[in-house]
């Protein structure tokens, strides 16, 4: 096993700890950013870094070691900032590659998917980009991705979303860094996903099919996991109607560790620690679930699994022993 890459350098699969598996940091629209801070940032930059190295520093005080940053390119990333609030916390973050769209592409990508120098023609420019930021860093920072996450939502495995997972699975096969998934577990995205991935020489057990927490659907959930992919339990705390509830995703969790597949399933809450998708942060709890907090595995979830009759073997399994081997299995092959 290899070292696994954060935003403050590599470390050892063994000194991950427990990790939440799939979480966002900073999602700050860069375009407005750059052009009107003052609608991206509640009172300055700075406020916003100490505020989540505020919310990090809860995390890190549960026992939580590492999380798995998983914002994109197009989806807020703000490595700088990640940085700053890592060296207030004493907890790993591993950053994240990829593109987070459900279909549409912008221009840049839609006229040079494949780039020429001297008529020699080159990869896919989706490919150059996740490569740069593995091999050379992100945003300048040096900071190296530890991970490459893509997404499939409803409308399914378009041309676009294709160009996109197979830029993904290349990557991945030429680097050796995992990938991590958005999926609309209603559609059953995720085995869509797979067959592209297996398509492209991809080993399903260097990827996890993301939100597959989102469903109860057993049969679902097993032709995935028999693949020998991991599967994301990774929204809890997000309860919203048209979801399923506390109870049901502790349950489909407790009912697949029963099943012999606890060595497969990661967990997280999806949650976002500063975004400037709402005009105040935090928004209202009308807006967003109040349980949908990075505390909420620690403090809510990992008693109701002991409650129902979960081992801490089990519990350590899932948090500690999984993301390690999925971290450090970076070889490239």
């Amino acid at each position: 096993m290899g070292d696994v890459q954060t935003v403050l350098g590599p470390v050892s699969p063994d000194k991950l700890g427990a990790t939440l598996a799939h979480e966002h940091v900073f999602s700050v629209t860069p375009e407005i950013q750059r052009d009107f801070p003052a609608l991206s940032w509640q009172g300055t930059r700075e406020d916003a870094i100490r505020y989540a190295a505020e919310k990090l520093a809860e995390v890190a005080r549960r026992g939580i070691g590492t999380i798995i940053d998983c914002t994109t390119i197009d989806h807020g990333r703000d490595l700088p900032a990640l940085i700053e609030v890592n060296r207030q916390v004493p907890i790993n973050i591993v950053a994240a590659t990829g593109l987070y769209t459900h279909d549409k592409l912008p221009f840049f990508y839609k006229f040079r998917p494949e780039r020429t120098a001297g008529g020699v023609p080159r990869k896919d420019v989706i490919l150059e980009m996740f490569l740069q930021d593995i091999t050379e860093g992100i945003q300048g920072t040096g900071a190296k991705a530890g991970i490459i996450k893509v997404t499939t939502d409803a409308e399914g495995a378009t041309p676009n979303i294709e160009r996109i997972l197979r830029s993904a699975a290349r990557a991945h096969r030429e680097t050796g860094v995992p990938i991590t998934t958005h999926t609309n577990a209603a559609y059953e995205t995720g085995l869509a996903q797979l067959e592209i991935f297996r398509s492209e020489g991809v080993d399903p057990q260097r990827v996890v099919i993301g939100h597959s927490g989102d469903s109860s659907d057993f049969d679902y959930l097993r032709r995935i996991l028999d693949t020998g992919a991991f599967i994301g339990a990774d929204r809890f705390g997000y309860y919203r109607p048209g979801q399923p509830g506390i109870d049901a995703k502790v349950k489909t969790v407790v009912e697949l560790c029963r099943e012999g597949y606890a060595d497969q399933i990661l967990l997280a809450h999806d949650s976002v620690v500063y975004a400037d998708w709402w005009e105040l942060f935090p928004p209202t709890w009308e807006d967003l679930p109040a349980e949908w907090v990075p505390t909420h595995i620690s403090d809510t979830i990992i008693p109701a699994f002991q409650a129902n009759g979960l081992t801490n073997e089990q519990i350590d399994t899932m948090m500690v022993k999984n993301p390690a081997r999925l971290l450090g299995n970076n070889d490239a092959y």
